[in-house]
């Protein structure tokens, strides 16, 4: 029996009571068939280097059937599509995922129904045979010759991207300093928009350069993109091709990123996201698992500034998970994360627009806090899963994948001790 045969059998279990509730919600809501649209629509990015255990840097425990090159990690993502119909793209990072057979590649992923995402370029690892270090930095080094080194292979990857009909280079850089002294802040940051400048001439005319920021780790007395404003400088002068990507864990403790996230959509200089949540810093946990109201906050000045430029929801902006999944099974936890993800749009969907205008107006802050709340408070699941119904997907994404014996199965082909390629 083929995969869609059995979630179909497991969804003819648990549809009556998924009936009931949904149509208990849909009677209440005068919306349901634009959120259901919406929901169907939205997709989000899974990141190759997700789909293996995580780890810190005391240590990794890898766990069984993890995929072992490219093949197997759309292998896997094809699964996690079938179950939620929500991760229809892959993203990659090169060098970890680079093809060596792009037809091949292309072809196993179009068998899955997916496509390839924004690629990654990796300049905060030395690779094996590289000439030059990237250990005091790349597009920042004071040694011109590191920083074409590092130009160079982010050139490559737009490349590789453009083999794979990617549209969008994502930058992350790990550069910066650890001590006062170490570095001249105008000197790294002035190299460092000199680099990407070279980067921007090499981007193909509808492609578009998604700078990333970070305010610490792996350095931490400084970093050379150390927020979003030092990346919205540099996007302001590439030009009209590069944008802030914002990933929810570069931020510290108790930043307000809706906000971020709202002067950047109105600046026309969001990118899009990285989804993880966090404690402390740059956790990288399941989206939604500590602060799933500041997520619904996220979407609530997303769905608003979107809605005020007319912009696709699914379409305008890069969705995209970044997480890192030390002790869950990967596959479990991204489903959890698209889960999470598309709850909290559902819900900022539900805001009563027209009376959070009024009663903002009115300087009602009281009635301003009841509108929001009344949505988040909302239980959008069965929405949500009445989308992934309507696309052929499970209606419980994890329970399917436990049920059908989707990670015994793939530790017997690959074995135990498989470990993911990348990080």
């Amino acid at each position: 029996m083929q995969l869609t045969e059995k979630i179909q059998s497991l969804n003819e279990r648990q549809l009556a009571a998924h009936r009931h509730r949904f149509e208990f919600l849909a009677g209440q809501l005068s919306s349901t068939a634009d959120v259901l649209a919406k929901l169907r629509k939205f997709q989000v990015a899974i990141p190759s280097w997700a789909l293996g255990t995580g780890g810190t840097r005391f240590g990794r425990f890898s766990g069984g059937g993890e995929p072992r090159n490219l093949s197997e990690k759309i292998a896997d993502v094809g699964v996690l599509h079938a179950l939620n119909r929500s991760g229809g793209s892959m993203s990659l990072h090169i060098p970890w995922d680079v093809p060596d057979d792009v037809e091949a590649i292309r072809a196993e992923a179009g068998a899955w129904g997916l496509r390839f995402d924004a690629v990654n370029s990796n300049t905060f690892q030395d690779q094996p045979g590289q000439p030059l270090s990237y250990k005091f930095g790349s597009l920042h080094h004071v040694d011109s010759a590191v920083r074409k080194q590092a130009v160079r292979h982010n050139i490559e990857v737009i490349r590789q991207g453009e083999a794979l009909s990617s549209k969008a280079l994502s930058v992350w850089l790990s550069d910066g300093s650890n001590f006062p002294g170490q570095l001249n802040f105008r000197r790294a940051f002035q190299n460092t928009l000199e680099s990407l400048q070279e980067i921007y001439a090499a981007l193909p005319a509808d492609w578009q350069l998604w700078i990333e920021y970070k305010p610490f780790e792996p350095n931490f007395y400084a970093t050379t993109i150390g927020d979003w404003g030092q990346s919205l400088l540099l996007a302001n002068k590439l030009g009209p091709k590069a944008a802030t990507l914002v990933d929810l864990g570069h931020h510290l403790p108790n930043t307000n990123i809706e906000q971020i996230v709202s002067l950047l959509l109105m600046e026309g200089k969001l990118a899009g996201f990285h989804f993880n949540d966090s404690k402390y810093g740059d956790d990288d946990l399941t989206v939604g698992s500590i602060n799933p109201y500041q997520l619904f906050l996220i979407f609530c000045e997303l769905v608003e500034g979107m809605d005020q430029r007319q912009m696709d929801h699914a379409t305008a902006i890069g969705w995209m998970i970044d997480a890192s999944h030390n002790v869950k099974d990967p596959i479990e936890d991204l489903l959890q994360s698209v889960e999470a993800i598309k709850i909290a749009y559902a819900q900022a969907l539900l805001v009563d627009r027209p009376a959070l205008q009024v009663a903002q107006q009115e300087n009602d802050t009281v009635r301003c806090q009841e509108i929001l709340q009344a949505a988040y408070r909302t239980d959008v699941r069965p929405l949500v899963a009445e989308a992934r119904l309507r696309e052929n997907g499970a209606l419980d994404p994890v329970g399917a994948f436990r049920t059908l014996g989707i990670r015994n199965e793939l530790t017997a082909r690959r074995g135990s001790d498989a470990i993911a390629t990348g990080l």
